[in-house]
């Protein structure tokens, strides 16, 4: 069984407590002022993934059997990172007070510009880290969504998906973030694609769960003049919530520097942002183990609901999770998915498990009511 050791008070600990070094991983660290710790024995077993050593230690870890995965050159972010994001780590480098500075200056920005140079044919390196950069993602988020224990009920997760689009203005906006304070109220984790539009209603549904009941309708008030991502204001309205609110929920988002150009929304209280669009959009649909709500969205959104039928259809992940759509006549008029997916069902598992309805509060009670199975095979 392997040990990850991402934090320095952790490599400490285990150092001065004299345990064994075979099976630890020390993820992401900056050990220059470890030297002495690092020296005092063998670590025969241990790897280090992009650590930095002072040369006396580095020797000693290849010298007592140590595997060092070295950082790489000339990177902005680091691909061996041991925790998720956080929307202040991403928002740093933005002059307050001005918006546009965002998308120039931020950390958020600076990554997608390094990744858009050579985001269609990266360079073997490039590719290299952003691998190992989703790898780290992966784990760190893994290490999230187990910090509940099982014997606990574990976190149930619920996914909301819709369109980036959708202005704050919407009234379907409105409903989402509705929709998702209720679930964060009866105990179940929110997480979205960490984007704007229907994504962010979610995660400040989930943000909000903890206030009083009006909160969110003042937040609302505060949002609504600045509908998209693009108007003036959308992020300090964001900000300006946030600062207001006495206490907050937890709640995820998931994007991807491939649509790097939008901004993470401000209500994730934990950020798993990816390179890779298409790991990020089947790991975020294999965790949301207690359903998916499908928002009014464009062709992200349809093809994310494909992606989850195939999940379910072939039982990909073990369990079968309702899909739960938002918007009747969206989804079957306007965009005529669900009449589609209840045919593809018939006969199917999870067939029971498909939802269509216009009120939130529907919504919420066939989540409640239909919790995820074990799939059978036929």
């Amino acid at each position: 069984m392997h040990i990850e050791l991402e934090t320095l008070d952790a490599l400490r600990a285990h150092a001065d407590d004299h345990r064994p070094w075979r099976g630890v991983v020390v993820q992401g660290l900056d050990l220059t002022s470890e030297t002495a710790r690092l020296c005092r024995g063998a670590v025969d077993g241990a790897v280090f993934l992009g650590c930095h050593f002072e040369a006396p230690a580095l020797a000693h870890v290849h010298a007592t059997g140590g595997i060092v995965f070295p950082r790489l050159p000339d990177l902005s972010w680091n691909p061996s990172r041991g925790a998720l994001y956080t929307v202040d780590e991403l928002m740093a480098g933005m002059k307050p007070g001005d918006e546009q500075s965002f998308f120039q200056e931020s950390t958020d920005a600076k990554i997608y510009a390094a990744y858009q140079k050579t985001r269609a044919h990266p360079p073997i390196l490039d590719a290299l880290a952003q691998r190992l950069h989703d790898h780290a993602m992966d784990d760190a988020l893994a290490d999230l969504l187990h910090d509940v224990p099982a014997r606990d009920g574990g976190r149930r997760v619920v996914a909301f998906m819709g369109g980036h689009a959708m202005p704050r203005t919407d009234p379907v906006w409105a409903d989402v973030a509705r929709c998702a304070r209720a679930l964060a109220r009866d105990g179940y984790f929110i997480i979205t694609g960490g984007g704007p539009g229907a994504m962010e209603a979610a995660n400040l549904g989930a943000f909000v769960a903890d206030c009083e009941d009006e909160f969110l309708d003042d937040a609302l008030a505060t949002l609504l003049p600045s509908p998209s991502y693009t108007s003036p204001g959308w992020i300090t309205s964001a900000n300006a919530v946030r600062q207001r609110a006495s206490r907050h929920g937890e709640t995820l988002g998931v994007p991807t520097w491939f649509y790097g150009h939008e901004p993470t929304n401000l209500f994730c209280t934990h950020v798993a942002k990816y390179f890779s669009n298409a790991l990020r959009e089947d790991g975020l649909l294999a965790v949301a183990k207690h359903g998916v709500v499908y928002a009014p969205g464009g062709p992200g959104t349809v093809q994310e609901i494909f992606m989850d039928a195939c999940q379910n259809h072939y039982g990909t992940f073990d369990d079968v999770s309702p899909m739960v759509f938002l918007g009747r006549r969206y989804w079957t008029e306007e965009r005529p998915v669900y009449p589609l997916l209840d045919t593809l069902a018939k006969g199917a598992q999870y067939h029971a498990m498909l939802g269509l309805f216009d009120d939130p509060d529907e919504v919420v009670s066939f989540l409640r009511e239909h919790p995820p199975v074990p799939f059978v095979k036929k």
